[in-house]
């Protein structure tokens, strides 16, 4: 059976009594043809990818084509070793860690798209930081990527995952509702409040644009990813305290789908407003294409 809505997710794992993760492993195993085993076995390995990723980034400051970008997260590191951060270590570690998996991507590098290329700094970083501070098991790990790829793809049945049909909302937006999802999976959180951590994470994102400068995958991009890395976990705190959605979540997905195809399309991945058509953004443009 194919899972097209969250509502369909919570009445399957009631009827089997079952947790999201063990569902949608069920699920993928079934579709690929495959066992369990070697599906978590893949998830494992995009794990190790994310790890990889963020160790690497964090060693570089390689300029993107730009010029522009490229070297955040080394001054960000900078920055932490005069003061420490405001909410701490962990927060420190998050925002660090997604501002290296993010470019990575700006140079090419080996990343997870998670759900997009654009967005691959927001899942990798809160699962990875989260994981180091709490001692968290690679099987809990494997869990919460395993929660956060089932609620991409049931967001998906409804809203393509691409800024170029519904703005940056179905990319960032969306990796940030997995985000939630997937670590309140990874600190015990119910099926209730991991789909509350999603519903709140996605409807705080409605409307968000898709206007990068230059066309290039940059500004405001890379930053995006940082801030909605903690909105992610603002997300799941809200979720674990027992806070609800008042809207549930499929209605949630509706007004995302709904709230991209009423945006226009100059601000849908084709850089003909917003950001992109600044006077400095277009000064830029004329610099690096001519």
């Amino acid at each position: 059976m194919k899972i097209m809505t969250f509502e369909e997710l919570i009445r399957e794992c009631s009827s089997k009594n079952k947790k999201i993760y063990e569902l949608i492993q069920e699920y993928e195993a079934q579709e690929s043809d495959t066992s369990i085993e070697k599906i978590r076995a893949e998830v494992k390995h995009h794990i190790e990818a994310m790890q990889s990723s963020i160790k690497t980034g964090m060693t570089s400051s390689e300029k993107a084509i730009s010029n522009w970008c490229g070297d955040d997260c080394e001054k960000l590191q900078v920055g932490y070793s005069k003061r420490n951060a405001l909410f701490g270590k962990l927060f420190e570690k998050i925002i660090t860690y997604s501002l290296a998996t993010i470019e990575e991507n700006l140079r090419m590098g080996k990343i997870v798209a998670c759900p997009t290329a654009g967005s691959c700094g927001i899942v990798p970083s809160v699962l990875i930081a989260v994981s180091e501070d709490y001692n968290i098991s690679e099987d809990e790990q494997i869990n919460a990527l395993i929660t956060a790829g089932g609620i991409g793809a049931i967001i998906s049945n409804k809203v393509q995952l691409a800024g170029a049909v519904a703005g940056c909302q179905a990319e960032c937006g969306v990796a940030a509702a997995m985000c939630a999802g997937a670590l309140t999976q990874m600190l015990g959180g119910d099926i209730s409040q991991i789909l509350n951590a999603v519903a709140l994470a996605m409807k705080n994102l409605l409307g968000l644009t898709c206007d990068p400068v230059c066309g290039l995958v940059e500004v405001p991009c890379i930053k995006r990813n940082p801030i909605l890395a903690i909105h992610a976990v603002t997300s799941s705190e809200l979720a674990l305290a027992g806070i609800e959605s008042k809207i549930p979540l499929d209605e949630v997905i509706d007004a995302v789908r709904q709230t991209g195809q009423l945006m226009s399309p100059m601000l849908k991945e084709s850089s003909q407003a917003g950001l992109a058509t600044t006077k400095t953004a277009l000064e830029l443009k004329e610099k690096i294409f001519g």
